[in-house]
């Protein structure tokens, strides 16, 4: 168990320090930075994003600070026209709060955010797996790929967007492990259902809600991951109740599990998706903010319509521009082609005269990849679709969680005279998969009405490797 978090946090230590080492370099502004490094230091300094002077990259880097447009009472023509949510922007402008207006300064919540997502990958990898080797080789991967380790070192968005998706990922793989312990619980001490009980407040689920608000809250490119993950957590539960034998496990998650779910993934991620908004609400600068028309009556009620209203204005605004980019160009390329790295992002370049030993010299930041890492994790992703469609192992169809700690069991023999229900007291540490209790304890009965019978099983005897996702009770 100590193990399980030395090992991650070593490798955790190791991405780091390639993510810290020489972070203010090279001082200039990197590729997109000119819009988010900006946009940053406006929200902590005025709550929303404002417009700048022209040159302010070149005031910037010769350490001034005052950068911003002078508008006087035109509030309109100082507010800028920004197309992603404020979160990501805020984050890196913590580091600027912290270090200022400088390289290492604007790129530090990103270094931190990726040295941090390693962390959590290893977690994850551990978990899914139970080994605490593949866990780190896992972080250990990300911590050497070449992509992740350019966009941890550049004030862009990406990197947080990946972040809270990947902490979402790993609030749901929690999720599946408690709920399929409560299922267990359920099942050796309460009456006979055929849909299976509530599994209470799944607080791993709300919290994946709000990570996903946040995924949302950086770019809106978070949805499809939002509904994705709704998705796969409903069809887990499921999936769980139809492995218990219930006899209507689809209407049980229906019941039972749709209603909370749909807290978690509907009512939580609006609510804190409005929450990083709270800059353009309480100022009266931000962008098509018609502050003087939502103040202007002087009742509250009627500055909430009237702010929402120019809100979703504004949303409307940024869809259409989203939605009708379509301007073409040379160095573009398709989404098909990204896994293939055959274009890869010129992030910052710079020749000059000496200076490195030779006559002409080169400095270059490349967001490519590492074609090793790559080129063998799509080798790895047809062998996955292969496993799946053979074992249907859900970690190789791309599902986030282990199956229960534990589920068969040895113990009692005797039914219980209150459920009629075999009674477990040691847990079967090899059976961790979908062998239930009562399926595992020889002489007992094999618990509620099922959709077919189940073979006895026999607990104690693994039939195959600890990290395999059948059962591994030996019929």
């Amino acid at each position: 168990m100590l193990w399980g978090w030395i090992g991650p946090l070593l490798v955790t230590l190791f991405g780091g320090i390639l993510r810290f080492l020489q972070l203010g370099d090279p001082k200039a502004v990197v590729f997109d930075e000119t819009y988010y490094m900006k946009d940053a230091f406006s929200l902590i300094t005025h709550g929303v994003e404002h417009v700048t002077i022209k040159d302010a990259d070149k005031t910037i880097m010769s350490g001034g600070t005052d950068i911003w447009q002078a508008c006087g009472q035109q509030i309109d023509k100082c507010a800028s026209y920004v197309v992603h949510p404020p979160l990501g922007k805020w984050m890196i402008g913590a580091g600027e709060w912290i270090f200022g207006l400088n390289p290492f300064g604007w790129r530090f919540a990103a270094a931190l955010i990726g040295t941090l997502s390693i962390l959590i990958l290893a977690r994850v990898a551990r978990r899914m797996t139970r080994s605490t080797l593949l866990g780190c080789f896992a972080g250990l991967l990300l911590a050497l790929d070449g992509l992740h380790f350019v966009l941890s070192r550049t004030a862009l968005l990406d990197i947080f967007l990946m972040f809270w998706v990947l902490a979402a990922f790993a609030c749901l793989v929690a999720d599946r492990d408690q709920a399929r312990e409560r299922l267990v619980t359920w099942y050796e001490h309460s009456p006979v259902s055929v849909y299976g009980p509530s599994l209470g407040i799944r607080w791993w689920r709300i919290a994946a809600g709000v990570c996903l608000a946040f995924a949302m809250s950086v770019k809106w490119s978070g949805l499809a991951f939002l509904v994705a993950f709704a998705a796969m957590s409903l069809l887990w539960d499921a999936g769980a109740r139809r492995a218990l034998g219930l006899r209507r496990p689809y209407v049980g998650a229906f019941n039972k599990d749709l209603p909370q779910a749909t807290l978690a993934f509907g009512v939580v991620p609006f609510v804190a998706y409005m929450a990083t908004w709270i800059g353009w609400f309480a100022t009266a600068t931000g962008y098509g903010r018609n502050w003087d028309q939502a103040t202007s009556s002087g009742n509250p009620l009627f500055f909430l319509v009237d702010s929402m209203r120019s809100w979703i204005h504004y949303q409307w605004q940024v869809f259409t521009f989203h939605s009708g980019l379509e301007t073409p160009h040379n160095y573009m390329s398709e989404p098909w082609s990204w896994p293939l790295l055959l274009r890869p992002v010129a992030f910052y370049y710079e020749g000059k005269k000496g200076g490195c030993g030779a006559t002409d010299c080169s400095e270059a930041v490349l967001g490519v990849g590492t074609p090793v890492i790559w080129f063998g994790a799509l080798a790895a992703l047809v062998a996955l679709i292969a496993w799946y469609v053979s074992s249907r192992d859900w970690r190789a169809g791309g599902r986030c969680c282990s199956a229960t700690r534990w589920a068969g069991c040895r113990g009692s023999t005797s039914p219980s005279p209150t459920t009629g229900r075999c009674s477990c007291s040691t847990p079967c540490r090899w059976c961790r998969s979908w062998c239930w209790p009562s399926r595992c304890v020889r002489g007992c009965s094999s618990g509620p009405p099922r959709r077919r019978p189940p073979a006895p099983c026999r607990c104690g005897v693994p039939s195959g490797p600890p990290w395999s996702a059948r059962s591994r009770c030996s019929r």
